[in-house]
């Protein structure tokens, strides 16, 4: 297996400041194509530190991608160390001098004499040149591992790695290029998933992956770009498996939904209480539902009515026909008052009206709680487009009570 390593630097980094985007990128982008990273690692911008690093990968990797440090202040030391664990001198690279020269007179400026120290480059390095900005790259070969050092600028690198890295190590190397099939399910514990998906073997070249993030667990099934039918064969047991909480493939869930709604066609009002907007928010950042939503009211706790104390569930239900009616749309979902633990929401539609009522048993925010709720609604609505079961059993909660209203009881 190709050992390829990320080794991200600078204090920044190495002391949280900043977010590295530049390695989540690169991770997802190298993967894609066949070359998945044997691991990352970060140094901050001591010059012993960083040429021991570079010393210590050399004899653990076949590839390394330093990002960082090629900047003009006296803390970009990346050269340098590369210099010294090679035991090569820096030497002026002419070539990118004169378009570091060129980059400041196309803006009608003098080059600050700063930048010169980015034409300094180790002297058996290979330049890589920077098509947006003034820190080129550049490779080099030491103890048999490639090198390539890149600068710390998000779009820099991008492009850098997009137009001229992965080329060239694809000419290097062969390569596997993988592609990711996701479940996006909700209501379900990564637990119970792992538990019902470890009992499926795969075929060699594929392997899972869980990503959780509240209230989602994303299923990532990795499997050879080249296979496409094979992949969509196992997506389908995987999702025979988890079928109840799977509430999209391929996209998020509320690409999903708004894929539905534009496909029947069938408006929608809402109605907030335990949510507090947080579901019109989410909902209608979609275009193709908020094309099709009427009214959406976000309602104080402290209007609740009497039948919201003592039958919450019937109160959602009442909430529900009123939006509906009130709003003319052909579809109303509430969510109710949030007391204890427990909440109320209802859909209104053509066919009927469903409702549930719920008790939240996990450690939730108050943030946490709104986006759960406003989600376990969004579910509503998504099951009754599709034509799934309404009521099923969600981890974190209990169900304290479901109801269906037939059209015939609403008249």
């Amino acid at each position: 297996m190709l050992k390829i390593i990320m080794l991200s630097t600078g204090e920044e980094v190495l002391h949280g400041d900043i977010v590295d985007s530049n390695a989540a990128w690169l991770a997802r982008e190298f993967y894609q194509h066949g070359f998945p990273l044997y691991k990352r690692s970060t140094v901050g911008d001591a010059l012993s530190a960083l040429v021991e690093e570079l010393m210590m990968l050399s004899f653990n990797a076949d590839v390394v991608i330093v990002n960082g440090g090629l900047g003009p202040t006296s803390d970009d030391i990346t050269a340098q160390a590369a210099a010294q664990a090679a035991e090569q001198p820096l030497q002026l690279s002419h070539d990118w001098l004169g378009q570091l020269e060129q980059f400041f007179a196309n803006r009608g400026q003098s080059m600050p004499q700063s930048n010169r120290k980015q034409a300094m480059l180790p002297a058996n390095a290979e330049l890589i040149a920077n098509p947006i900005g003034t820190a080129c790259g550049f490779k080099m070969s030491l103890n048999d591992c490639w090198f390539y050092f890149t600068p710390g600028v998000p779009q820099e690198f991008y492009r850098m790695v997009s137009e001229q890295i992965l080329p060239d190590l694809q000419q290097r190397f062969p390569s596997v290029p993988v592609q990711c099939s996701r479940l996006y399910t909700f209501g379900s514990s990564e637990s119970s998933i792992a538990d019902k998906l470890d009992k499926i073997q795969l075929p060699a070249g594929y392997h899972l992956g869980y990503r959780s993030y509240l209230p989602f667990i994303e299923v990532k099934l990795f499997g050879p770009k080249s296979d496409p039918q094979r992949r969509l064969s196992l997506l389908k047991i995987l999702h025979a498996h988890l079928e109840q909480h799977v509430v999209s493939v391929d996209e998020p869930m509320l690409a999903n939904l708004g894929d539905m709604m534009t496909e029947k066609g069938l408006s929608l009002a809402l109605a907030e209480q335990a949510t507090q907007g947080w579901l019109s928010h989410w909902l209608l950042s979609e275009p193709r539902i908020e094309a099709l939503a009427g009214h959406s009211w976000v309602l104080s706790h402290r209007v609740a009515s009497e039948l919201a104390q003592q039958e919450p569930l019937a109160a959602a239900f009442a909430l529900a026909g009123a939006t509906k009616d009130k709003c003319g749309t052909q579809m109303a979902l509430v969510t109710g008052t949030l007391k204890q633990g427990e909440v109320s929401v209802a859909l209104s539609t053509p066919n009927g009206e469903w409702g549930q009522t719920v008790k939240l048993v996990g450690h939730l925010s108050q943030a946490e709680q709104k986006e759960w709720i406003a989600t376990l609604a969004a579910d509503m609505l998504l099951r009754y487009l599709t034509g799934r079961p309404m009521f099923i059993e969600y981890s974190g909660v209990q169900r304290v009570k479901e109801m269906y209203l037939p059209n015939s009881a609403l008249q």
